[in-house]
């Protein structure tokens, strides 16, 4: 019922995470992550959050990805109507789709950059968000969003869209979280207020505010 896009920038480090889903409030349920140590995100037909939450507790105690999605993954029994997939510190990527999600369902991994979804037109669908990526230019939240439009261009959710969601994580600048939990045009909406944050005085703003390299900022 959805489909995700988790990447690293690979100028400057930075992970994000994108989502969009045929159903409402795609970024309560999906997208985890921290600065240091990576992304996760967790979907399907019973999503999890304590899996998304449980991947990032891996990766902060040094489990590369493919051992997070099997710690995370093998000891649930429900298992087989989830999906997960985890983009650790190092830029190692790793996936599980369980068989009980509605099809099209799977996902494609790569190093620094990985796809999931279920509920598609098509494996096209993740395809299309990849390359969609590779392809954008701009800031690395804009090519985020660029995943998501190519994926809903080549079918997206057989349903279509009800909501959609940005997380960016860095060191270096504070936590870009960013949700539409609803909207006839979630990819849109997502893609206007992405441009509120770099204007009215909030983008101003947001230099002032601490970062994990630079905790003790202030506005003063």
């Amino acid at each position: 019922m959805t489909f995700s896009l988790l990447a690293q920038d690979p100028s400057t480090g930075a992970f994000g995470g994108a989502a969009t889903t045929g159903s409402i409030c795609v970024g309560g349920w999906v997208l985890r992550g921290d600065s240091r140590y990576g992304l996760s995100a967790s979907q399907g037909a019973a999503p999890s959050t304590m899996w998304g939450e449980e991947a990032i507790q891996s990766l902060g105690q040094g489990m590369g990805a493919q051992s997070v999605v099997d710690t995370v993954t093998g000891p649930d029994a429900g298992r087989v109507f989830r999906q997960l997939s985890v983009l650790d510190a190092g830029g190692e990527t790793a996936a599980f789709t369980g068989e009980k999600n509605n099809p099209w369902r799977g996902a494609i991994c790569e190093p620094g950059l990985v796809a999931a979804g279920n509920l598609l037109a098509g494996r096209g669908v993740l395809e299309a968000a990849m390359e969609g990526f590779r392809r954008a230019k701009g800031p690395f939240p804009d090519r985020l969003i660029a995943a998501l439009k190519a994926g809903e261009t080549a079918g997206g959710d057989t349903r279509g869209l009800q909501s959609a969601a940005l997380l960016v994580l860095s060191d270096d600048a504070p936590p870009l979280t960013l949700r539409i939990d609803w909207s006839r045009t979630p990819l849109d909406a997502l893609t206007e207020l992405l441009g509120r944050t770099r204007s009215n005085g909030y983008d101003e703003w947001l230099p002032t505010v601490p970062t994990r390299n630079d905790p003790e900022r202030g506005s003063a």
